[in-house]
């Protein structure tokens, strides 16, 4: 047993070593950080990422100075690839995504060059539901109406959940949504929502909808909620029917569990793959802070901004159970999807 002057002498120690190591981490931290968002500027992943890098400087060793820079195309996974392959992996640099490129590497017919159960995962501002939704002048006012007729809806790009989600519901739901593809970002869609161009959109989440277009949920409504996809209902949209309550089988819910997985997830920002540990656990500390910061709340509630933020360790297990998903469920998904390409 040790004496009660070594112990001490101990504990003194020990406390040396750690704010030693908390020093050295400091001087070792990048003086400017740049969070590239996959999306275009005024879309709900730009609006979130900008509202963090107010608040995230704050809580980071020698308080840097963090930017946003948006990297739109194919529907995020442009920026997913860059920042897996291509930026610097010295804690300088996070990404956040809308959910398509998550599950890319797994159900997509081609190689995206990433794979995101490598990326260092630092935590998810919102816990969401994805909507289809029509404009509200529009034949499409409810789920039966989308079985009937054929429905236009508006798509970023092969990958993203504007269109995997529309052609999975066609599968387990039987509706007849049509996916035009190739818009640049959120903005674009919702120009092409509002000019008739297409009647709406599948795979928009209702976090991104309160923040970027809130007069359209303003009474009357100038939208119809067709349906939302998540682990439960929203609240705050009685008479919605879930999608997943919809759909008789098991399979058929797995497969829309996979494309719509991001909602659970709503915000998601990481590392890039090959992060050190030590850095990933200092800008986890400082995104779990600002996640609490009360002027960040107060703005949050101003802007009708979702937060119910989730751990980066708890995103990390949520992207683990995404890539377990049994293989004969992946590759059907899978061939759904490839009618993107035909």
């Amino acid at each position: 047993m040790l004496k009660p002057t070594k112990w001490r002498s101990l504990v003194a120690l020990t406390a040396l070593a750690a704010a030693t190591t908390t020093s050295v981490l400091a001087q070792d931290m990048p003086k400017n950080i740049t969070v590239y968002v996959a999306g275009t500027a005024g879309g709900g992943i730009d609006l979130y990422a900008r509202m963090l890098s107010r608040y995230l400087g704050k809580y980071l060793p020698g308080n840097p100075t963090v930017t946003v820079q948006d990297m739109p195309g194919a529907g995020g996974i442009r920026a997913a690839n860059f920042i897996a392959s291509q930026a610097p992996k010295d804690g300088s640099v996070l990404g956040t995504f809308p959910g398509g490129p998550l599950a890319e590497p797994l159900i997509g017919a081609r190689n995206p060059g990433y794979d995101m159960s490598q990326f260092q995962w630092i935590g998810a501002i919102s816990r969401d539901v994805s909507l289809c939704i029509s404009w509200g002048e529009s034949k499409f006012k409810n789920v039966d109406d989308a079985r009937r007729d054929q429905m236009i809806v508006a798509g970023t790009g092969a990958g993203s959940e504007t269109d995997t989600i529309p052609l999975v519901l066609n599968e387990a739901l039987g509706t007849k949504f049509k996916v035009i593809t190739g818009y640049l970002g959120t903005k674009e869609t919702f120009m092409a929502i509002e000019s008739g161009e297409a009647h709406g959109r599948c795979g928009l989440t209702f976090s991104s909808l309160k923040v970027s277009k809130p007069d359209w949920l303003q009474s009357p409504r100038k939208i119809n909620v067709l349906m939302q996809m998540g682990l439960e209902a929203s609240p705050e949209l009685p008479g919605v029917p879930l999608a997943s309550d919809l759909i008789k089988d098991e399979e058929s819910r797995l497969m829309l569990s996979i494309v719509t997985m991001g909602t659970a997830i709503g915000r998601p920002f990481a590392a890039p793959p090959g992060t050190p540990a030590d850095k990933v656990e200092i800008l986890r500390r400082a995104f779990d802070a600002a996640m609490k910061d009360p002027d960040f709340l107060e703005e949050g509630r101003k802007m009708a901004a979702e937060i119910s933020p989730t751990s980066g360790a708890e995103v990390q297990k949520i992207i683990n159970t995404l890539y377990a998903t049994p293989k004969p469920v992946v590759e059907r998904t899978r061939k759904i999807l490839e009618q993107q390409t035909k």
